[in-house]
């Protein structure tokens, strides 16, 4: 009878391990202040399609418009987060984002790093995709670095924090304080060194959003809504002095991630990560030597 319970046990935790990933044991996001949405930004295009109420900002796409907003300040390095909460049902062909770039400052030669989410049909889940674009790979023929994931909870019932830590030796993407991916600087030519603003906007991008533009955005479901709270915006402005030292992800204040942190990253990427670039064999993998090695 002892075995046949302790049998019980393991399965029971063998299989709730394969829905939730293991502890990170350690939580940067309660490392970094929150910020008022005035304090550390602006409106950057469709005014009358956001609302701020307690500091929670909602941002809306319908027929006329979506939404974006932008960071008072460049930045060169730091932690980026913020809590946001997804609409449910059919928003296929909308992108709710949150991101860095410096597209404005480098029109058709920009960086970026993406937090994407891509809207979807009835009944599937949401997909998230990561991506880094460094010198104008985002801009004509696009060479896109992404690494796309369905959750492990469901991101439309309630507020999940998610972050990018953006070193010069690194960008790691961060679900509720758990890694979902680790960017590393092999190169100043796959690196983004350049100073970048944080954005985040709702838009309709129905020509690749879901299932390669197979599903577009349907206005019968609109307004398309996200919301927004949590801000947080800390690390070396593009105005600092040399010596501000970069954030970190782990306890280790040189960087990279510890221990626990890995295996958490490494249980996402098995369980939940549904495309990685690096693996496609459709790619033309010389244009992503960070890839081989």
């Amino acid at each position: 009878m002892a075995l046949f319970v302790v049998a019980i046990l393991i399965l029971m935790t063998s299989s709730s391990n394969a829905y939730w990933p293991p502890s990170p044991g350690y939580w940067p996001s309660s490392k970094f202040k929150s910020m008022s949405f005035y304090r550390g930004f602006t409106n950057l295009w469709g005014p009358q399609h956001q609302r701020l109420e307690q500091n929670a900002l909602t941002i809306w796409l319908d027929r006329t418009s979506g939404s974006g907003f932008k960071s008072v300040r460049p930045f060169r390095s730091g932690y980026f987060g913020a809590s946001i909460k997804l609409q449910p049902g059919y928003t296929a062909g909308v992108i709710t984002a949150f991101y860095l770039s410096n597209n404005e400052a480098h029109p058709g030669y920009h960086d970026e790093v993406d937090i994407e989410f891509l809207g979807t049909t009835f009944g599937k889940p949401y997909t998230l995709q990561t991506n880094v674009y460094i010198r104008g790979s985002g801009d004509g023929k696009i060479i896109g670095r992404e690494m796309k994931f369905h959750l492990w909870f469901d991101p439309t019932k309630g507020f999940h924090h998610y972050a990018i830590l953006w070193s010069p030796k690194e960008i790691i993407f961060l679900v509720d304080d758990v890694p979902i991916r680790r960017y590393p600087r092999k190169s100043d030519t796959t690196f983004p060194i350049r100073p970048m603003w944080l954005y985040g906007s709702i838009w309709d991008a129905s020509s690749w959003a879901t299932e390669d533009g197979k599903y577009k955005a349907d206005y019968k479901y609109q307004p398309f809504v996200a919301k927004y709270t949590n801000f947080k915006a800390s690390g070396c402005t593009a105005y600092a002095p040399r010596w501000c030292h970069p954030v970190s992800a782990s306890p280790y204040g040189s960087g990279g991630l510890n221990s626990q942190q890995y295996n958490a990253m490494r249980w996402v990427q098995r369980y939940h990560m549904v495309y990685n670039y690096c693996q496609d064999p459709k790619r033309d993998h010389r244009l992503t030597p960070e890839c081989w090695g």
